[in-house]
This record gives C-alpha cells, sequence and structure tokens, in this order.
C-alpha cells in the first residue's frame, strides 16, 4: 500500500512542478511577444522616417522651374 501512495504522491508532484514550469514558460512567451510588439511598432516609425528623409532629399535634388 505504501508503494502505491508514494507512486501517486510522486506523480502529483511532478504534475505540480510541470505545471509551473508551464505557467512560466508561458510568462516568459508573453513577455517575448510584448517586447516584438515593441520593436515592431519601432521599426514602422523607422522605416516612415526613412521615407520622409528620402522623399525631402529628392525633393531638394529636382530642378526648380
Amino acid at each position: 500500500m505504501m508503494g502505491v501512495t508514494e507512486r501517486v504522491w510522486g506523480a502529483l508532484t511532478s504534475m505540480i512542478k510541470l505545471e509551473d514550469r508551464v505557467a512560466r514558460q508561458s510568462d516568459a512567451l508573453k513577455s517575448q511577444q510584448a517586447k516584438i510588439e515593441n520593436l515592431t511598432e519601432r521599426v514602422i516609425r523607422l522605416e516612415a522616417q526613412l521615407e520622409l528623409l528620402t522623399s525631402a532629399a529628392l525633393m531638394k535634388r529636382l530642378p526648380r522651374d
């Protein structure tokens, strides 16, 4: 009987540990996703600035009549 109880207890503790690891991985994934979204927003802003600067440089080069 003691062997069965130990195995059940072992299985429960393993399941609890696994659940904790899954929860930590989920939190880490959410954090990484937020960082990716932040970087994406920054890249979009940089692209917009580059386009504006490129357009301004082209306008300066155009001959004026």
